[in-house]
């Protein structure tokens, strides 16, 4: 009895089963545009949006990932939604690209938050900050430890959604035509560095000269200017100033981690079907990924090229230079943030985050390379 009783359990489960793959079935072979409509997307749509970036076109790693960020997104969307890159000067001048995106003349953008220090003052700590955050902090704390919320609050008054869109990470200090033995050897010195740092340094006796890239080899070669820093040894090497400055110094005090952004028009993108939203967030995701792993990859491979095959001298800063520079720092960040409340706000948030994270590091990163 037991056995016609399991039996007839057994084939009762099946037909309910059979029955769960015909419905099944039948949704899969639902007219297509009852598929559609179930889902809330049109897939008869196609949306062309154009980025503009303020890296000079096709640019190694940066111009060179935002082709491939657009591409990815091309595929993922099965050719819905095709992001037409330009460099910059290409469409519009490098640093107007906040504005066109602002504004809705173009979707979304490849650049910098400390380009637009004049705009948001506060944005800069969503980039680098001397002697701050280095680039896995850096994402730690915008992508897990909260300061998504903040970045997204400051931009938000101009119709923009800012994603963390890549990273340098850890930069040189910068090419020297001179040597610096001391924190005397800084008085006079012009040299081509932005944001926080060409403040720092203006404090402690140079000149911060604004030059752009394309520009910076010829004046280092005519004495123009006396230093420049970059980037890293990769774009370095490729930009040639091994030709012309003698002395290559690190560390790069001014960007341990150099956050990228890709910005967006909020407007554009809510009109955008939700599965093409999700394809945009995470491709930048993707995109922040393989910059920061190409970035590390390329510079050490360069370093030893032009340690080994170019003669560069390499040179650490002195202690009293990184003293001097670690003391402006701070001396710039407090007038920062006594004038501007939100700079406040988004420092303490991030001064916070750190300090936990160093903790952290002490016994892990830190202990470790230290074996």
């Amino acid at each position: 009895m037991r056995k016609k009783t399991n039996r007839r359990k057994f084939i009762e489960k099946s037909l309910a089963s059979i029955a769960g793959v015909s419905a099944v079935s039948s949704c899969v072979n639902a007219p297509e545009d009852k598929v559609k409509e179930s889902i809330n997307i049109n897939f008869n749509k196609n949306y062309k949006w154009k980025m503009v970036t303020t890296w000079s076109p096709n640019m190694p790693v940066l111009g060179e990932g935002c082709n491939m960020f657009s591409e990815w997104v091309r595929k993922m969307s099965g050719g819905r939604l095709e992001i037409k890159v330009y460099g910059g000067g290409e469409l519009i001048p490098s640093l107007e690209s906040f504005d066109a995106v602002s504004n809705g003349a173009i979707e979304m953008g490849s650049g910098a938050s400390y380009y637009w220090a004049g705009k948001i003052p506060s944005g800069q700590f969503f980039s680098s900050v001397p002697f701050g955050m280095n680039s896995k902090q850096m994402n730690s704390w915008i992508i897990s430890g909260g300061g998504y919320k903040l970045y997204r609050e400051i931009y938000e008054p101009f119709n923009l959604i800012p994603f963390v869109g890549g990273n340098t990470s850890m930069q040189m200090g910068g090419w020297f035509n001179k040597e610096i033995n001391s924190f005397d050897d800084l008085k006079g010195l012009k040299m081509r560095i932005p944001g926080f740092g060409g403040k720092v340094l203006s404090k402690a006796g140079g000149t911060a000269v604004t030059v752009a890239g394309g520009e910076i080899y010829t004046n280092l070669e005519r004495g123009v200017i006396d230093a420049t820093e970059w980037i890293g040894p990769y774009h370095d090497y490729l930009m040639g100033f091994y030709q012309v400055a003698k002395y290559y110094y690190y560390p790069g005090w001014h960007e341990p981690g150099g956050v990228l952004e890709m910005i967006v028009n909020k407007d554009k993108f809510s009109e955008l079907p939700s599965d093409l939203q999700e394809i945009i967030k995470k491709g930048i995701e993707s995109l922040n990924i393989w910059m920061q792993c190409e970035f590390d990859s390329k510079n050490s491979e360069y370093l030893n090229k032009l340690l080994e095959e170019e003669g560069v001298q390499l040179k650490k800063f002195p202690k009293d230079v990184l003293d001097a520079f670690k003391l402006k720092t701070h001396e710039v960040i407090e007038e920062m943030v006594e004038s501007d409340p939100k700079s406040k706000k988004i420092f303490d948030a991030y001064e916070k985050f750190r300090v936990s994270f160093k903790d952290w590091s002490t016994v892990s990163d830190k202990i470790y390379y230290e074996l």
